[in-house]
């Protein structure tokens, strides 16, 4: 399965990207593992996910070409 990753505010400091584009993911929780090793530092700051521009609160079942977004808290007014 493919999986485009994006990354929002101080989370492309962090990872040095935007997008990030992953292939054979199996599950969610295999997801966040390749994305905790390719950037460790990221276990340190709080964010949200979103799979296609869904906020969610467990682990989804992600579907082929999916987009999951990190972002960090937001304010505003």
């Amino acid at each position: 399965m493919e999986i485009n990753v994006l990354f929002f505010g101080v989370l492309t400091e962090v990872t040095g990207t935007h997008r990030k584009h992953y292939r054979g993911i199996r599950s969610f929780s295999d997801l966040k593992y390749r994305i905790r090793d390719d950037f460790p530092g990221i276990e340190n700051y709080n964010f949200r996910i979103a799979v296609n521009n869904r906020i969610v609160n467990e682990d989804p079942v992600l579907n082929d070409n999916d987009e999951v977004a990190y972002m960090p808290p937001f304010t505003g007014g």
